[in-house]
């Protein structure tokens, strides 16, 4: 434990930098825990992760909205699919035991391809904020959007913030930063969804949970601030490489 400590801890910053700005800390954190700490149950692993998660989350959401002062946030529409993001991250997680998660893998790899292939036909995606919904349209696309999300998130998890944050360009018409303040606010509900099931079941080393949490906490801050000071360009390309990442992954895990 002396020995992976720090090594996790530095996962836990580059995890909470990258998730930061276009989501995927997942795919840093997540394999450095199971690696670092073989002979710890999976699901003490995933609990003392979400701590550091939902530390980082919360953050990089912190940032954004004290920094994004231009571009106003429809509260009423994150707090709406926020909410109900957590609670279907708790049947998300319930359903756990009775399902296959492979069987999500092949969907999942299928949507991020759409994700980076229309991200990178179309150069002006998320490049300005004109939200295109409104009222009770808005309203029901938040529901909708929580529900299929959090429920994914307490599932299975990997690439949450990065498929909020095309939702949130892709469906609601904000610019990448806008779009990325908005994903980490309804992230933060279903990390404290899928915590609190962790908790309950005392499925956290916090030992190691809490020193990941400030190195997250610290990747977090400085990639909001590098996001906000580069822009939606910048955002763009760093979320185009962490989709095909992540898609390269998924496809070795899916047909291996």
């Amino acid at each position: 434990m002396t020995v992976a400590l720090p090594l996790l801890c530095f996962f836990a910053f580059l995890a909470g930098f990258i998730d930061a700005m276009v989501g995927g800390g997942g795919l840093i954190q997540l394999p450095a825990l199971l690696l670092l700490l073989p002979n710890v149950p999976i699901p003490t692993v995933l609990g003392t992760g979400k701590v550091a998660s939902l530390a980082g989350t919360s953050a990089s959401a912190f940032r954004y909205l004290k920094g994004l002062t231009g571009v106003p946030i429809r509260w009423r529409t994150v707090a709406v699919a926020a909410v109900v993001a957590g609670c279907f991250a708790l049947l998300g997680a319930r359903a756990v035991s009775g399902l296959n998660k492979d069987l999500v893998k092949p969907l999942v790899l299928a949507l991020l391809v759409l994700m980076a292939a229309y991200t990178f036909w179309r150069k002006d995606f998320g490049s300005l904020h004109a939200p295109r919904l409104h009222g009770r349209r808005e309203l029901w696309t938040g529901v909708a959007l929580g529900a299929s999300i959090g429920f994914y998130d307490g599932f299975f998890g990997p690439g949450t913030g990065s498929l909020l944050l095309f939702a949130f360009v892709g469906l609601f018409g904000y610019d990448f930063l806008a779009a990325s303040a908005s994903a980490k606010v309804v992230n933060v509900a279903t990390n404290i969804a899928g915590l609190a099931y962790f908790i309950s079941t005392g499925q956290v080393l916090y030992q190691v949970a809490l020193p990941m949490a400030v190195c997250n906490v610290l990747g977090s801050m400085l990639g909001a601030r590098v996001a906000m000071r580069q822009g939606t360009g910048f955002v763009r390309v760093l979320f185009l490489v962490v989709v095909s990442v992540f898609i390269l992954k998924l496809g070795w895990e899916t047909l291996a």
